[in-house]
C-alpha cells in the first residue's frame, strides 16, 4: 500500500462539504487509487459484450463509438420499457437525502457525489433530459432552463462521470434501509452498469473474472486438475494438523448433494483455511452418517461477477451451478460462503433461471429437517446447514479449542439484507466459542456496513477508494477491540474475507479475518483424530504454548 495515504493522512483528507460548484457541473477528476483498470479486450470479447478495445480512463479519448449516445438512449429505452422498478426509482426520489450518510463511500471520503441520491441523479438527470415530458418542454425553450428541474444532456464528461462515480458504490443497499420510499439504489448503479456495457466501459477486476467463470467455471481461470491439486494440498495439510485423511469426492454422478464455493475458498488465503474446514467437516458427517457429498471441479465457482455486468451475463453464470448439479443427478446443492452467490440465488433465480424442478426440496439426510426457504431454489447455506446440525446436537465440539479469540461477526451485506440470514451464523459462532461480542446495533444485522470492496471493486490499483469504503466497518471493528480486546472478525463471505483482511492491517492492524466453517472445524472432534495441538493456520491451540506434544 505504498501508494496510499496513512491512516491518519486519510482520516484528515476527509471533508464533507458541499463541492465549491453545482453537483451539474462536469467534468469529473478521475484520481489515481480512486478506479479500476479498463477491462481486457479479450475479456469482454470472449463473453460476447460489445466493444472490445484498448482504452484508458485517464485518456481524454476514450476510443467510444461514434454512435454511443444512441445506443446508450436506445439501451435506456428499452430497460425503462423492460423493468418498472427502473423508472419508478427514476422518478419518486425526493432528494430528502435520508441515504446521504448511510453509504461508507461517502462516509469514508465526503465526496458529495457518493452519497446515494446523488450518485443516483448523475443518471436521472439524464433521464429528466431525454424521457420526461417536462424535460423535453424546458429544453425546447432553451438550455440554461433545464438545470431548475435537475436534468442535463448526456455529454462525454457525464458519460465518464457516471462510469467514475457507479464503480465507487458496491451496491450494498445500505441506503435503501433507510429510504423512505425503498427505492433500492443498487439496482441504479446494476441499470447504469449495464447502459456502459453497451459501449464497452466495464472494468478488468469484472470483466476478467466474468470471462474466466464462463471459459473454466470459475473466476480465476482454474483448470479442473489445478482445482483437484490444490484440495490435494489441503487434504495432506489437514491429515499433518489431525492425523486424519479426508478424502473428498469430486464430479461423482448419483451423489446425494453437490457442494459449490467460491473459488476464492479455494485459492486465496484466508479463504484456503475455511475450505480445509468445508472438508473437515464433509468428511466427520461421512464417518458418523454416511454423510453423501461431491464437490465440481467444472461448476467450481459460487461467485457471479456477471451480477456486476449485466442481468444477461448473471443468468448465464447461475444456470452453470445448476447445470452441473442436472449433468450430476444429485437431489439438492449446498452451498459455500459467499455473498452475491446468494443474493443471486435469493432474489432472482426464480425469475432469472426459473425454479429448479428437477431438483429435490433440500432436506437434511441427518436430522430431517426441511429446509422451506430453499423450496425454489433447492440450494441451502452452509451456515443454516451447520446450524440446524448444532441444534440437534449432530457435532462433536471443543470450543475451548477458540478461547484464544475473541470475536466478533460481520454480517455480509448480501446474506443479511437480502437473505435475511442474520441469527444462524450467530448461533454457530456461540457454539464453537466461548468469546463473542457485537459491534454496536446500528451497523450489524440489516444496517450493516459494507466491506468496501465489493461489486468487483477488490481490486489493488483502487487501494484508496477501498479504504476510504472499508473505514465505517473497520471504525466498528476498533471499538469492539477497544472495548473487548477483540481479536478475530468472522464473515460469511469469500470476497469480505479478501477485503476485510486488507482493510484491518490498514485500519486495525490487532484483529483478523476468519470464515465461520475455519472456526467450526478447529473446535471440531473428527473420528480417529490424534490429540490436536494446533489449529487450521498452524498456530498452537490455548493450552499447547510452548508443549513438545507429539
Amino acid at each position: 500500500m505504498s501508494d496510499v495515504p496513512t491512516p491518519e493522512e486519510l482520516l484528515s483528507s476527509i471533508e464533507p462539504k458541499p463541492s465549491a460548484t453545482g453537483w451539474m457541473d462536469t467534468p469529473v477528476e478521475i484520481k489515481k487509487g480512486m478506479y479500476c483498470y479498463a477491462s481486457n479486450p479479450k475479456s469482454v470479447e470472449y463473453v460476447g459484450l460489445p466493444y472490445p478495445r484498448q482504452w484508458n480512463p485517464k485518456d481524454d479519448d476514450w476510443q467510444l463509438p461514434e454512435n454511443w449516445q444512441e445506443i446508450i438512449s436506445k439501451g435506456f429505452r428499452e430497460r425503462l420499457d423492460r423493468f418498472r422498478s427502473v423508472k419508478i426509482f427514476m422518478d419518486i426520489c425526493v432528494r430528502c437525502g435520508a441515504c446521504a450518510d448511510k453509504c461508507h463511500f461517502f462516509i469514508g471520503s465526503g465526496d458529495p457525489k457518493n452519497m446515494p441520491v446523488l450518485r443516483a441523479e448523475l443518471l436521472r438527470s439524464v433521464y429528466r433530459n431525454d424521457f420526461t415530458t417536462v424535460g423535453k418542454i424546458i429544453g425546447s425553450i432553451g438550455k440554461n432552463f433545464k438545470k431548475v428541474i435537475g436534468a442535463r444532456e448526456l455529454t462525454l464528461d457525464v458519460l465518464k462521470e457516471w462510469w467514475y462515480y457507479l464503480f465507487q458504490c458496491s451496491e450494498c443497499r445500505r441506503c435503501s434501509v433507510f429510504c423512505p420510499y425503498g427505492i433500492y439504489t443498487a439496482e441504479i448503479t446494476i441499470f447504469g452498469r449495464e447502459l456502459l456495457n453497451l459501449i464497452g466501459l466495464n472494468i478488468d477486476w469484472v470483466a476478467t473474472p466474468v470471462s474466466n467463470c464462463y471459459r473454466t467455471g470459475n473466476h480465476l481461470g482454474i483448470q479442473p486438475h489445478a482445482y483437484k491439486d490444490m484440495m490435494d494440498f489441503f487434504t495432506d495439510d489437514i491429515e499433518d494438523i489431525t492425523g486424519v485423511r479426508v478424502d473428498p469426492s469430486f464430479n461423482r454422478k448419483g451423489a446425494e448433494i453437490l457442494f459449490i464455493t467460491p473459488s476464492g475458498d479455494v485459492f486465496a488465503d484466508p479463504g484456503t483455511f475455511t475450505c480445509m474446514g468445508y472438508m473437515m467437516l464433509f468428511h466427520f458427517l461421512q464417518e458418523k452418517y454416511g454423510f453423501d457429498i461431491t464437490w465440481s471441479t467444472y461448476a467450481s465457482e459460487g461467485g457471479n461477477f456477471g451480477f456486476f455486468t449485466s442481468h444477461e451475463t448473471m443468468k448465464r453464470l447461475n444456470a452453470k451451478m445448476y447445470a452441473e448439479a442436472k449433468r450430476l443427478g444429485v437431489k439438492w446443492i449446498l452451498g459455500g460462503e459467499c455473498g452475491h452467490m446468494w443474493r443471486i440465488v435469493h432474489q432472482y433465480m426464480d425469475t432469472m433461471n426459473g425454479p429448479a424442478d428437477f431438483l429435490e426440496e433440500p432436506v437434511s439426510p441427518i436430522t430431517g429437517t426441511k429446509f422451506e426457504n430453499a423450496k425454489a431454489t433447492k440450494m441451502v447455506h452452509i451456515a443454516e446447514f451447520m446450524a440446524d446440525l448444532i441444534k440437534h446436537d449432530k457435532l462433536d465440539l471443543d470450543p475451548s479449542r477458540n478461547d484464544h479469540l475473541r470475536v466478533t461477526y460481520h454480517d455480509s451485506c448480501n446474506t443479511s439484507r437480502v437473505m435475511g440470514l442474520l441469527e444462524e451464523p450467530r448461533y454457530v459462532i456461540e457454539n464453537v466459542c466461548n468469546n463473542f461480542y457485537e459491534m454496536p446495533v446500528n451497523c450489524i444485522r440489516e444496517q450493516t456496513f459494507c466491506c468496501g470492496s465489493g461489486s468487483g471493486l477488490n481490486a489493488g490499483e483502487n487501494m484508496e477508494l477501498r479504504m476510504q469504503g472499508g473505514l465505517p466497518r473497520a471504525n466498528a471493528v476498533k471499538y469492539v477491540h477497544e472495548k473487548h480486546d477483540v481479536n478475530m472478525l468472522a464473515c460469511i463471505c469469500a470476497i469480505d474475507r479478501a477485503a476485510l483482511t486488507t482493510s484491518m492491517e490498514y485500519w486495525v492492524p490487532e484483529v483478523e479475518v476468519t470464515g465461520l466453517t475455519e472456526m467450526v472445524s478447529n473446535a471440531l472432534i473428527l473420528p480417529g483424530e490424534r490429540e490436536r495441538d494446533m489449529n487450521l493456520r498452524s498456530e498452537e491451540l490455548p493450552g499447547m504454548e510452548g508443549d513438545d506434544a507429539e
